[in-house]
């Protein structure tokens, strides 16, 4: 029987964007211990702040500073934190209502089980011992039983103001491929490129899917395509890419569809051997495999000449 393929898998992209006078306010304000809102046009404070009122959809800009206590509204526990959760030890997610806010503020609370949470409890913030601007200056919640805070105005004016951000969007998984797409990276290993074909309407699918997308029958005849094939469309990339990927790509550097002889499914794969203003719409291509790897580096001129547009105008 065949082993089962499985592996683990990260996407990861950092996310960086600019801020408005609403939103670095509010994370100046966490760095300085202080917990700003937005008043809404009907008189209701917004936390966290957003920048347009969700009813009217005005522009907002009238800050409050409301306290670092609160209630929880609803809880969920995590007996397993994962590597990078706030907290390394089992705790609750919760929503908590701050002292004169209307809206509640999703954080962890540290807690010793799950029969020391319940709604309605009094908790306050634990702030982060080194704060940068960001909402992990709340280190978490703790349970409180002091008497409530009162909001106050705030100008929401600091020295050094917060302007931008870079966040880490990250998925940790494994993944099992199954029969087909196992059959596909299996053939890879030994430099054949395979694909599946319809029953029915006897398209062929690389990387084959188990299923043909039109008709809707399982895919079980194997076929073996290219290694050729045909650029359909591409892009020039210009972002270099994240060397947590290990990945060292000069940029610029292209990305292509390639239709590969025999295959109704053009697939994605990176150009090179060739200028990246020099690639283009029918060129002819072929796999470069590095040593030992179990699958194509990239794609590379075959040095045939284009093909005709008719060629492969369905595959677009």
């Amino acid at each position: 029987m065949p082993e089962t393929l499985s592996a683990p898998l990260v996407v990861e992209f950092p996310f960086t964007r600019s801020l408005g006078p609403v939103q670095s306010a509010f994370l100046t304000g966490l760095r300085e211990r202080t917990v700003l809102g937005v008043r809404t046009d009907d008189g209701r404070t917004l936390v966290p702040p957003v920048e347009y009122d969700p009813v009217t959809a005005r522009e907002l800009r009238e800050l409050t500073e409301v306290a670092a206590t609160g209630t929880v509204t609803t809880w969920a526990w995590n007996p397993h934190p994962s590597p990078r959760q706030p907290l390394g030890t089992p705790f609750a997610w919760v929503l908590v209502r701050l002292d004169g806010a209307d809206t509640a503020l999703l954080h962890v609370l540290d807690a010793p089980g799950p029969e020391a949470v319940r709604t309605g409890m009094r908790v306050r913030i634990r702030w982060a011992p080194d704060r940068t601007g960001a909402i992990t200056d709340i280190a978490c919640f703790e349970p409180y039983d002091g008497e409530p805070g009162r909001p106050a105005p705030h100008s929401g004016e600091f020295d050094d103001p917060v302007t931008g951000i870079v966040t880490p969007a990250r998925l940790d998984y494994r993944y099992t491929p199954g029969r087909a797409h196992g059959g596909y990276l299996a053939a890879l290993a030994e430099r054949r490129i395979m694909g599946e074909r319809c029953p029915s309407c006897e398209k062929v699918y690389v990387p084959p899917r188990g299923a043909c997308p039109t008709c809707g029958v399982a895919t079980a005849e194997q076929v073996e395509v290219g290694p050729r094939g045909t650029v359909t469309t591409y892009c020039v990339v210009n972002i270099k890419a994240s060397h947590t990927a290990n990945l060292d790509i000069e940029v610029p550097y292209v990305y292509a569809h390639i239709a590969l002889d025999g295959a109704d499914l053009a697939l994605h794969a990176r150009i090179g051997g060739i200028p990246y203003d020099q690639v283009r719409m029918g060129l002819r291509v072929e796999p470069v495999w590095t040593q030992g790897a179990r699958h194509p580096d990239h794609y590379r001129p075959t040095g045939e000449p284009d093909a005709d547009y008719d060629a492969y105008k369905e595959l677009l």
